[in-house]
C-alpha cells in the first residue's frame, strides 16, 4: 500500500517538474560579445544566436558585468522581429562602456505571456569579453558628415558665384526697407532717431547683429543730417557703437557732422535703462524708434511708448517670446533670421551673401527629412509594410540620431 502511494506521489511530482520543464522558454543557443565598428569606443554588440523557429512570443533580457563571476545588472530587454527570427540572430549593442574595459554579458529568454516563464541565462565566455576600442572613424556620425560637406559646400558654390557676378536674389525684408523712410521722416520732422541696441553684451550674437544695422542706420542719419542718439546699456557695446557710427559718418562723407556723445552708457540695471528710455521719448518724442538686439520684459514698455508718442518703430530680436510684442505694437519686425540676414541684405557683400544662399541649402535639407519622416511613418502606421518600416526606423534611429 506503502509502495503505491509512493509510486503515485513521485509520478505527480514528476509530472509537475515535466510540466514545468515544457514550461520554460528556449534559451539562446549563445552569447558572443564583440566591439562595435567604427565608434568611439564606447559600445559593444552583444550577438545573441537564437534557436530555429523561436517564438515571437519572447523577450531576451541582457545583463552585464565588469568581472566574469560579478554581479550582473540588466541594461535591456529586447523582442525580436520577424527578420531577426528568421535569420535566428540579434545583435544588441550595449552603449556607455569605458573603453579598453572589459564586459561579460548574459541573456534570458523570458515569456510575454507568462511572467514566471523564463529560461535559464546563456553568457559570454570567460575568455572572450567584450572590449572596446577606439576607431579611427566614427562611423554614428556619417550623416552628420555628409550634411555639413553639403552645407559647407552649398556656401562655397553660392560665393564663387557672387563673385563671379552672379546675382543672387533675396527676397525684400521690409524692416531694412523702411530704414531710409523712417530716417527721412524724422529728418523732414526736425526731430531725432532713437537706436537701442538691447541690453546684452557684445559676446550676444543680437548685440552684435544690431550694431550691423546700426552702421546703415547710422550712414543714413549722415546723408540726411538727421540726429541719431543711441543710448546703451553695456559700456563695452557703447565703445563698439561709437566706433560703428564713427565709420558710418566717415564712410558718408561727414566725419564732421559726428557727435561722440549722441552714443552714451546710461546703466546696466534693466528697467532703470528702460525708465531712461521711456522718459526720453516722452519728452523728446523721437520720429523714429530702432529696437535691434536681445529684448526681455521691457519689449512692450519700449514698443507701448514709442506707438504712443507717434514714432515710426522698427524692431528685430531673436528671443521668441518678445516677437509678438514687437509685432503688435511697431510698424516693421525683423523675425528671427531675417534679424541675422540684415548683414549680407544691406551690405551686399559677396562672401556674406554666398553664405546666406548656402545656409538656405541646409533648411532645405531638414525640411525635407521632416516631409520625408512624416511620410514614412503615417504609411508606416496604415500600411504595415516591412520596407517602409524599416525606411522609417532607418531615418528616426540612425540620420536624425547621427545629425
Amino acid at each position: 500500500m506503502k509502495n503505491g502511494l509512493y509510486l503515485v506521489i513521485s509520478s505527480f511530482v514528476l509530472s509537475l517538474f515535466a510540466a514545468s520543464l515544457m514550461a520554460q522558454p528556449a534559451p539562446p543557443l549563445s552569447v558572443l560579445a564583440k566591439d562595435h565598428p567604427m565608434d568611439d569606443g564606447t559600445n559593444i554588440d552583444v550577438v545573441i544566436r537564437l534557436q530555429e523557429n523561436s517564438s515571437p512570443d519572447l523577450e531576451y533580457i541582457v545583463e552585464k558585468s565588469a568581472e566574469y563571476n560579478g554581479l550582473f545588472q540588466e541594461i535591456g530587454k529586447v523582442q525580436p522581429s520577424p527578420k531577426q527570427i528568421k535569420a535566428a540572430e540579434i545583435i544588441y549593442t550595449s552603449d556607455r562602456n569605458v573603453r579598453g574595459e572589459k564586459y561579460w554579458f548574459r541573456v534570458q529568454a523570458k515569456s510575454l505571456e507568462e511572467d514566471d516563464a523564463a529560461s535559464a541565462f546563456v553568457r559570454t565566455a570567460e575568455d572572450t569579453p567584450g572590449v572596446g576600442k577606439l576607431q579611427f572613424f566614427d562611423g554614428g556620425r556619417i550623416w552628420l558628415a555628409i550634411i555639413t560637406v553639403l552645407v559647407c559646400g552649398s556656401v562655397v558654390v553660392f560665393i564663387s558665384l557672387a563673385r563671379g557676378g552672379r546675382e543672387l536674389k533675396v527676397r525684400p525684408i521690409a524692416g531694412l526697407e523702411a530704414i531710409e523712410e523712417a530716417v527721412g521722416r524724422a529728418t523732414e520732422m526736425g526731430r531725432t532717431c532713437l537706436f537701442v541696441p538691447g541690453l546684452q553684451d557684445m559676446n550676444d550674437i543680437q548685440t552684435i547683429a544690431g550694431l550691423t544695422i546700426l552702421s546703415h542706420v547710422a550712414e543714413q542719419a549722415a546723408e540726411y543730417d538727421c540726429r541719431l542718439e543711441t543710448p546703451t546699456s553695456r559700456s563695452l557695446v557703447m565703445t563698439a557703437a561709437r566706433e560703428t557710427v564713427a565709420t558710418a559718418f566717415l564712410k558718408a562723407g561727414r566725419p564732421d557732422a559726428y557727435n561722440d556723445d549722441l552714443v552714451y552708457y546710461v546703466t546696466d540695471e534693466q528697467f532703470a535703462y528702460v525708465s531712461f528710455l521711456t522718459g526720453k521719448m516722452v519728452r523728446e518724442r523721437p520720429a523714429a524708434c530702432f529696437y535691434l538686439g536681445a529684448f526681455y520684459a521691457e519689449s512692450l514698455i519700449l514698443a507701448e511708448t514709442g506707438n504712443e508718442v507717434g514714432a515710426i518703430q522698427v524692431a528685430g530680436t531673436a528671443q521668441p517670446a518678445q516677437l509678438p510684442f514687437f509685432v503688435a505694437a511697431c510698424d516693421y519686425t525683423l523675425i528671427g533670421e531675417e534679424f541675422f540676414a540684415a548683414s549680407a541684405y544691406l551690405s551686399g557683400d559677396p562672401d556674406q551673401l554666398g553664405s546666406l544662399k548656402g545656409q538656405d541649402v541646409g533648411k532645405i535639407i531638414v525640411g525635407g527629412l521632416i516631409l520625408i519622416g512624416v511620410t514614412l511613418v503615417t504609411l508606416m502606421e496604415v500600411t504595415n509594410n516591412e520596407l517602409i518600416a524599416n525606411a522609417a526606423n532607418y531615418l528616426l534611429n540612425t540620420i536624425l540620431q547621427s545629425t
